[in-house]
């Protein structure tokens, strides 16, 4: 009976059942959109299997630039108002106590247990011409009429923001979580000044969760179109929209592939800098 239980089990019955799903659920999918994006789209909307490089032709279309530099702006944007407010606050959760950094996590992760398009709603509510705060504006007498916040471009970045921050002060507050404290307090009794010791140690040591947040927020940025649609009104067009729109709208889904081709790749591609600068892919939550 103990030889029995001592008996190890066969690494292919742990394995095959993970490659299986990945296979059907990642690489065959994946397989089927960039197959997609090489095939031809006829005058009803339907897809021939002919093959071409006419739908990557049609990316560099001078229409599409003005979108690409649209969809580039914010989430440059985006990134950088989450770096700003995340690391404060990263930084402030991994100097608590441990009951602190329990509670202050649970308030990062609680958005995560409701749907998005909700969260999203709210600010609608909120940032209208008959919103919350243009009546508290107006209340005020800071404002003598309502002023258009919603469906703008601000409003669209405050969305994406507000709905990729713990993308972005989780990997950072790993990164703050295994700084050496004692290279700070060394630089201290040498007589090196606060912010001396955070540009020369904190920031260098840190910067792998800073560039992995950054992935994590930059890439979703581009195809969170619900963002767009909602805060944006139609009036901000970015890559994950135009995305939508061939699929939905154009019924072009050969081009559409091809513009998601393009964003996977620039995923790849943005991981393995991460990777060569010495980052982690499990900080991406990426198995090796």
């Amino acid at each position: 009976m103990k030889g029995r239980l001592n008996k190890k089990v066969p690494l292919y019955t742990t394995i095959f059942p993970v490659t299986f799903w990945l296979i059907l659920l990642v690489a065959i999918p994946l397989i089927y959109v960039l197959v997609l994006s090489f095939l031809t789209r006829l005058p009803n909307g339907r897809v021939d299997f002919v093959f071409t490089m006419a739908n990557y032709k049609k990316l560099i279309n001078p229409d599409y630039f003005h979108i690409y530099g649209i969809s580039l702006f914010v989430s440059a944007v985006t990134t950088a108002i989450c770096i700003v407010l995340s690391y404060p606050f990263a930084w402030f959760i991994a100097q608590g106590s441990e009951r602190k950094k329990t509670l202050m996590m649970l308030l990062v992760i609680i958005p995560f247990w409701t749907n998005s398009l909700i969260r999203l709603y709210g600010w609608k509510t909120i940032l209208g011409n008959e919103g919350v705060l243009n009546k508290v504006l107006l209340t005020l007498h800071l404002i003598n009429e309502p002023i258009q916040m919603l469906y703008s471009l601000p409003a669209v970045i405050l969305g994406m923001v507000y709905t990729l921050l713990p993308f972005m002060i989780l990997p950072i507050y790993a990164s703050v979580e295994k700084l050496d404290k004692t290279l700070l307090e060394a630089a201290n009794d040498l007589g090196a000044k606060s912010i001396q010791s955070f540009l020369q140690i904190s920031l260098p040591l840190t910067s792998p969760g800073i560039f992995a947040g950054s992935i994590m927020v930059f890439i979703p940025t581009l195809g969170y179109f619900f963002v767009s649609d909602l805060l944006g009104g139609g009036n901000t067009m970015m890559v994950g929209n135009l995305i939508k729109n061939q699929f939905y709208t154009a019924q072009n889904w050969p081009l559409g592939a091809a513009l998601s081709i393009v964003l996977i790749i620039m995923t790849l591609l943005l991981v393995r800098i991460y990777t060569l600068m010495g980052g982690k892919l499990d900080d991406l939550g990426v198995a090796k």
